[in-house]
């Protein structure tokens, strides 16, 4: 029997779900018929590929180089069908869009509206979470492009910069530091820093600007920037904000903004998809759609959203 795509797949479910119940279920087959194929695939490569400890699924060291290799397999086959699948006009048919938390919020509102009005014949399937859990649905080929923060030490993906998003200092509003002052990383006192929870990106680079190396008593967080704006706004802290969340996180008084001195500290967002997909066309469009209404909602002044920060990589 030769290996095939239904192993891989499946094998591929395994490692995403951590458990044979809950990977057959994924994959519509019995337990018993999902083992069945993970044995098959087994024998086929000659190497054991799982392993339970203590009730816990894991890959061998084996087993998680056969999923990796496996997943690229898919993401090409799934390539190979949209190659012929999207072969009308630009921004048709559907399109499997990943965003990050701190990301969605502030720009799908915008861009969403716009993008029906421009592309009526597009179907949009969104999917928002975190960057890890975005990259590997990325790379099995279950979403099409990315919207999140560059750069990625990823170099199965192609990119290309939006925008640079700057980050403002979020403190109570009696805090000592007057409104228009510049602050620097020296006045930011990691201990008081008020984070997402661990797998946010922005917490990552909340602090390695603060220079933070042992976050142990930053260990809890929040789920999403409004709780941590409450946070502040009552005095348990301060937080690094992403200026692309102002507008919507910022309905009262009691949080004080305050712009940190040259060089601000930022992020770039972007898009990311995989270097073999043949949907460029679409994604780069997609990019040049969401950089032209960010101008034109925010201002063309606003350099955070400058065109020449618009590029492939």
């Amino acid at each position: 029997m030769l290996l095939t795509f239904r192993h891989l797949r499946y094998l591929n479910e395994l490692a995403r779900h951590g458990s044979f119940g809950r990977a057959a279920e994924e994959c519509a087959v019995s337990q018993p018929a999902f083992s069945m194929q993970i044995r098959e695939l087994e024998h086929q490569v000659g190497a054991e590929l799982v392993t339970r400890r203590q009730g816990v699924t894991l890959l061998t060291e084996a087993g998680a180089e056969v999923a990796r290799r496996g997943r690229s397999i898919l993401g090409a086959t799934r390539d190979l069908a949209d190659c012929v699948r999207h072969s009308g006009p630009v921004l048709s048919g559907t399109l499997r869009l990943g965003v990050i938390p701190t990301v969605a919020p502030y720009v799908l509102p915008l861009l969403l509206p716009e993008l029906h009005r421009r592309q009526p014949d597009l179907h949009l399937d969104l999917l928002e979470t975190q960057t890890k859990t975005l990259l590997n649905e990325l790379a099995q080929g279950t979403l099409d492009v990315l919207l999140l923060a560059l750069p990625l030490d990823k170099p199965e993906f192609e990119t290309m910069v939006l925008f640079g998003d700057r980050f403002l200092l979020a403190v109570p509003a009696d805090h000592p530091l007057p409104e228009g002052a510049r602050v620097s990383k020296g006045d930011v006192d990691a201990r008081e820093l008020v984070l997402l929870e661990e797998g946010h990106c922005l917490r990552d680079q909340a602090l390695i600007y603060c220079g933070e190396r042992d976050p142990a008593h930053n260990r809890l967080g929040a789920t999403s920037l409004a709780t941590v704006l409450q946070m502040v706004a009552n005095g348990y802290g301060v937080t690094l904000l992403p200026e692309v969340a102002v507008n919507v996180e910022i309905r009262d008084e009691c949080v004080k903004l305050l712009r940190f001195v040259e060089p601000q500290p930022g992020r770039s967002i972007g898009l990311a998809w995989r270097s073999t997909s043949p949907r460029k066309t679409d994604f780069l469009e997609l990019g040049q759609i969401l950089v032209k209404t960010l101008k034109s909602s925010r201002g063309t002044s606003l350099n955070s959203f400058s065109a020449e920060q618009s590029r492939t990589s």
